[in-house]
């Protein structure tokens, strides 16, 4: 008797839920690696009166269910884990590039999978009695052990997930939609760590915009703009009692995105991190890197607010900690969006384009020269911050990756005492604007002092 069908009898895991009924019990041939290389089939008992054939035309379909036992990787500590230099993407290439955008299916480096279960291993007493839940699993790659269940909704990529025999149960279905534990076959005081790299595609971003469309149905009470946060409201409704996923920063350190975690911010908090670069996947940010966190929540009744996201230290892969608090931001003192109700035309001395966060700005224009739906109006009185920004965007690639979804950050003291150096070097480029400058002196120095002044609101943040 195999070890899936002991666990299986033994009570130690469910019977899967399948498309077709009559393959509840029907287990199809699989592989399991030993340490040698050498591959060990076995037969799981086929169902009494389903034919071979049926069997197989069925697993082609991604329709059945793989129950296996694999021994999971080896845990090592975690900063030997996520050290490693060079991170390389599995190859899972089905999809095109226009359905890899929108399905938002970058998969995950193995590397980083294992950073997920050293955190897990890390802050979770007894983590292999509970029961680890992709549901967004594509090939599979978060499944590690006998009690894993994964879905997805790609048909290829469940299927190859299948083929590799890594989870207990496989479901096809979309996991957004008709959510419950019910789903999965899971009982409702069953302990459950949701694992993975659930998709994340906000259609309203201007990046790749022209491609992007929203593509899953979804239960009205986990509808967002992003994908990615469906699926954090449905790990709530799933009740999970650990969530350890990778999303984006910016779900946690942008107001308008926290507000929209809803149920999922009001149940569960924050207790450990790991935050990496985009670029650590190979079919993504190609020019512009954004930070994404490997975030370890727990469901805590109390859940947790922005100002606990505000004061929370965030630590990189090559441990650099920041915390989003610590410095002024450009919108205490300058509207970053239109603010056409506020500023009439006749105030108006320039036009700045909106301001959403760091990597806005590195990808955008700032002063322009017609008014339109994305334009900031400018007073005299504000334009100095203006010209401020505009030194700011030359000074980008001084900045890490980790802090390219903050806001334009400042030290306005520091900004007064050669607020006529930035405006200076500012109305070089923009001549247009010396009408409403104090511009007359020439500064020799001014390289200098911008240099001096980013080094300084930077501190170890400053990349050479």
């Amino acid at each position: 008797m195999t070890e899936a069908v002991s666990l299986f009898k033994a009570g130690l895991l469910h019977t899967p839920t399948f498309t077709y009924p009559w393959l509840a019990n029907n287990f199809p041939t699989h592989t399991r690696g030993r340490c040698g290389g050498e591959q060990q089939k076995m037969r799981m008992p086929p169902l009494r009166g389903v034919t071979e054939d049926r069997r197989r035309r069925a697993v082609g379909r991604g329709d059945s269910a793989i129950i296996s036992r694999r021994r999971a990787s080896p845990l090592l500590p975690l900063t030997t884990v996520c050290a490693r230099a060079t991170l390389k993407s599995m190859e899972q290439r089905h999809l095109s590039h226009n359905d890899t955008v929108n399905y938002g299916s970058f998969y995950t480096p193995e590397p980083l999978v294992d950073c997920v279960y050293a955190l897990i291993k890390k802050n979770i007493p007894g983590y292999d009695n509970f029961y680890l839940l992709d549901t967004s699993c594509g090939y599979g790659g978060f499944l590690r052990g006998a009690k894993t269940i994964g879905a997805d909704i790609d048909p290829t990529a469940l299927h190859t997930a299948q083929t590799r025999s890594i989870a207990p149960a496989y479901f096809r279905h979309n996991s957004l939609l008709r959510i419950s534990r019910a789903q999965y076959n899971l009982r409702d005081g069953a302990k459950i760590i949701i694992v993975g790299n659930p998709p994340y595609n906000d259609t309203t971003s201007i990046i790749r915009s022209d491609i992007k469309r929203s593509n899953f149905e979804r239960d009205a009470d986990v509808f967002s703009r992003d994908a990615g946060i469906s699926f954090l409201l449905s790990y709530d409704k799933l009740r999970a009692d650990y969530v350890c996923v990778l999303h984006p920063l910016s779900y946690l350190i942008k107001k308008a995105n926290f507000a929209g975690l809803g149920n999922f911010r009001k149940n569960y908090k924050l207790i450990d991190s790991i935050v990496i670069s985009s670029g650590e996947f190979a079919d993504t940010s190609k020019t512009t890197q954004f930070p994404i966190i490997i975030a370890l929540y727990e469901r805590n009744p109390r859940g947790m607010d922005y100002n606990y996201i505000a004061h929370y230290d965030f630590v990189t892969l090559d441990k650099k900690i920041f915390s989003i608090n610590r410095r002024d931001s450009i919108g205490s003192y300058v509207s970053k969006y239109p603010n056409h109700k506020k500023v009439s035309p006749e105030e108006t001395v320039a036009l700045f384009y909106t301001m959403r966060d760091i990597n806005a700005l590195k990808r955008g224009a700032t002063f322009i020269k017609k008014e339109n739906y994305n334009a900031v109006r400018v007073t005299k009185e504000t334009l100095p911050y203006y010209c401020y920004v505009d030194v700011f965007k030359e000074f980008i690639p001084h900045i890490p990756f980790y802090l390219g979804n903050c806001d334009i950050m400042i030290n306005n003291d520091a900004f007064l005492e050669a607020q006529k150096v930035f405006t200076a070097r500012s109305a070089k480029r923009h001549p247009h604007l010396a009408a409403y400058l104090e511009t007359s002196k020439i500064y020799n120095d001014e390289t200098v002092v911008i240099n001096n002044y980013f080094r300084n609101l930077l501190g170890e943040h400053y990349v050479d």
